[in-house]
């Protein structure tokens, strides 16, 4: 899985980082960057922050009510995410046929949309036989 990472990171032209995060305990599966500023605990407050974003008590909320909207369990029904902040982008997406792993890609915002979620699907694909 890291080997998967480092690829991803020097394929990209503008990448900064890339991760597999559980989404049931937070924890990082694995993890690549390169900026010196990305420290652990840099890294494990990204990590922490996507899994809010996809199974958080906010997320969780809109599924109940949606559950008892339409009569039947809506869970996880968060697939992909792109955060855009000042200058970067985040491709955050869940690996295939894995419900409970995220891979999540950092690049600089000169990075090519259609590059970043191409790059990111592609590693998913390869980092889904190794995720528990």
């Amino acid at each position: 899985m890291q080997k998967t990472l480092e690829t991803l990171v020097g394929d990209v032209d503008g990448a900064l980082g890339a991760a597999v995060v559980d989404l049931n305990t937070g924890l990082l599966l694995a993890a690549h960057h390169n900026i010196p500023y990305f420290t652990q605990s840099y890294v494990d407050a990204v990590g922490a922050a996507a899994v809010d974003m996809f199974r958080g008590k906010n997320i969780q909320s809109v599924e109940k009510m949606l559950s008892a909207q339409r009569g039947e369990e809506v869970s996880h029904m968060i697939k992909e995410i792109q955060m855009t902040t000042d200058n970067t982008y985040h491709f955050m997406m869940i690996v295939p046929n894995k419900p409970d792993a995220l891979l999540i890609l950092i690049t600089k915002k000169t990075t090519n949309l259609g590059m970043g979620w191409t790059a990111t699907r592609k590693a998913a694909a390869a980092v889904e036989p190794l995720c528990p």
